[in-house]
């Protein structure tokens, strides 16, 4: 029995995995679909969400299934409890790269991301991409370092963020106010979902030390 509670356990972190990493792909994905106006892929990351809400129905029904059988205590009970938030996190990642996609879609045939942006929606998506991708190989190895590390990491979106705003704000800006507007959307998009990784990482070293990562003092990297 105690193997049988182990092992569903482990099935709800694999479940967690999972959903990061398509997350983590379709943000990437929808990164693309904005820039190119491809609204074949905008439309297969819109399809893609239900998969990440099934997911998440899944794994609650998983863990209050555990909750009500097993009663777990101490670790266990953290375990279950911060994987049910994790699973909150990781399905609202994933409405906010079919958010991107939804404004591919909306704005095509045209890119909603005037040509001097490119670049810097380029870089946003695909930091948003390492992110997840980090927050999965935490939610794996338990890496409290690395887990620490996405905060800091979390500071060049904002930093990006931050970039489009002056851009925004520019008095030569000529693109007007719709574009203005899908801009200002965007930056909140990749923003949010680079949150959202950071808040899965957070939660593990919640899961792992009992203490709450805003406590602790990132590791100091040597270059």
């Amino acid at each position: 029995m105690r193997d049988a509670y182990h092992e569903e356990l482990d099935s709800i972190s694999e479940g967690l995995v999972e959903m990061a990493r398509i997350v983590g792909s379709a943000i990437g994905r929808a990164t693309t679909a904005i820039l190119d106006a491809d609204l074949n892929l905008a439309e297969s990351v819109i399809a893609q969400d239900e998969k990440v809400d099934g997911l998440q129905r899944d794994l609650e029904q998983r863990a209050i299934t555990l909750l009500a059988r097993q009663q777990p205590v101490a670790t266990d009970l953290r375990i279950v409890v911060t994987s049910l938030r994790m699973s909150a996190d990781l399905e609202r990642s994933g409405d906010l790269a079919q958010h991107v996609a939804k404004l591919a879609r909306l704005r095509f045939p045209a890119s909603a991301v005037p040509q001097d942006l490119h670049a810097t929606i380029l870089e946003m998506g695909q930091l948003a991409q390492r992110l997840m991708a980090k927050a999965a190989e935490v939610i794996i190895t338990k890496d409290v370092d690395l887990a620490l590390q996405l905060e800091q990491d979390d500071d060049e979106i904002d930093l990006l963020h931050r970039t489009l705003f002056q851009h925004l704000m520019d008095d030569r800006w000529k693109h007007g106010i719709e574009t203005a507007v899908d801009v200002t959307l965007l930056g909140r998009y990749y923003e949010r979902f680079a949150d959202h990784a950071v808040s899965v990482a957070q939660r593990v070293v919640y899961l792992v030390t009992g203490e709450h990562a805003d406590e602790m003092t990132p590791p100091i990297t040597v270059e």
